[in-house]
């Protein structure tokens, strides 16, 4: 059992002040009282050597008498010399009233603080795609280790689940685009061209970007709860004590479902927005469903359903890299979820529409217009 906290003062010429004893709050006793007492300006070095235990009671009361005359102090092992540095670095004025800050300083710092943020962001980002790229490397070298039925369930949920609302969103854009092509093309007397904007607007742009947007939406979301759930439950860490990579477990499926669902969504998505704009074409302007078609495999190139297919599996890793991604950094609360879900869903749309603004620009260079 520990004895009481004590001192002893070795003598005024060598201004040295020792401690013995439990230097913790259920031993410190009345040891903050008997230092008050002591001329602090006789004590210039503290020694620790002798004390059994430390607490941060006790460290502040050590630093407090130690701080009235600029005392050295000595004696603490690597341990209890960190408590102590803590304790030190605690003892900071706190002020009563926040520091007024200027509206302008304000918003130069929140725009420096977004600029940090993003900038830490996408370098995380970049990481992850090559701690992901490393995952399926391994996977290539051991076959053994490919989950398949965890990527065929998440095939169902990317893809299969989610052709209802991604049917019939393109299915009122391609109303849209034909109805409002229609009223704006009647002016110059050239309704007909509203089915060369139907069919090119949809297969090369808008059917597959807004099915990747949906994605994000849906998807996106949904891999960030459920890796933020997992990683908050402390699944993910027993998966790593043993054994198994939660990048080839959990992350690799999600990634490989979303890559390969993207070009077979948004295939059919410009399919459906197709149809639902020929049908408006059909009712609103009298062309009949055989010209309508026949029109469109006239004005619609072939290098329009390319670009889509290239593009489309780069918004699938994107969007679920983003999502991952974001569900992986989830820590200490429940309020976490939600905001890395909230995050990722932003973060797979904004890259998405960015790398599509790329892609426009590149194709365009390339001769593909």
């Amino acid at each position: 059992m520990s004895a009481m906290a004590d001192f002893q003062q070795d003598g005024a010429d060598t201004g040295t002040l020792r401690f013995t004893g439990d230097l913790s709050l259920a031993k410190i006793g009345n040891l903050p009282d008997r230092l008050e007492a002591i001329d602090a300006a006789s004590v210039k070095r503290v020694d620790l050597s002798g004390v059994d235990r430390i607490d941060t009671i006790g460290a502040w009361v050590v630093h407090r008498f130690a701080a009235r005359n600029d005392a050295t102090i000595e004696g603490l092992d690597e341990n209890d010399q960190a408590l102590f540095d803590q304790v030190v670095a605690s003892d900071q004025p706190i002020a009563a009233r926040p520091v007024k800050v200027g509206a302008l300083s304000r918003v130069v710092g929140e725009i420096g603080d977004a600029v940090v943020l993003s900038g830490k962001t996408m370098l995380g980002l970049l990481g992850f795609l090559g701690a992901t790229t490393i995952a399926f490397g391994s996977v290539i070298r051991h076959p053994h280790r490919f989950r398949f039925n965890a990527v065929v369930q998440r095939f169902e949920v990317v893809g299969v689940a989610a052709l209802g609302i991604v049917g019939l969103m393109s299915f009122l854009i391609g109303m849209v685009i034909a109805q409002q092509g229609a009223v704006q093309l009647r002016q110059f007397g050239a309704e007909v061209f509203t089915i060369n904007l139907v069919g090119r607007l949809t297969i090369r742009e808008l059917g597959l970007l807004m099915t990747a947007i949906m994605v994000a939406g849906r998807s996106g979301s949904a891999f960030a709860a459920q890796l933020g759930t997992m990683k908050l439950t402390e699944e993910i860490d027993a998966m790593r004590t043993i054994g198994v990579s939660p990048m080839e477990a959990l992350v690799l499926p999600r990634v490989l479902a979303a890559i390969v669902m993207m070009p077979l969504l948004g295939f059919y998505a410009s399919i459906i927005a197709i149809i639902g704009g020929g049908l408006l074409c059909w009712v609103q302007l009298g062309i009949p469903p055989v010209t309508f078609i026949a029109r469109i495999r006239e004005v619609v190139p072939i290098t329009d359903l390319y670009i889509s297919l290239i593009k489309a599996p780069v918004f699938g890793a994107i969007i679920a890299i983003a999502g991952c991604f974001q569900g992986m950094q989830v820590e200490s609360d429940a309020e976490q979820v939600g905001l890395r879900t909230t995050s990722a869903v932003v973060q797979g749309i904004f890259l998405v529409i960015v790398l599509d603004a790329f892609f426009a620009v590149f194709f365009t260079w390339l001769g593909w217009d």
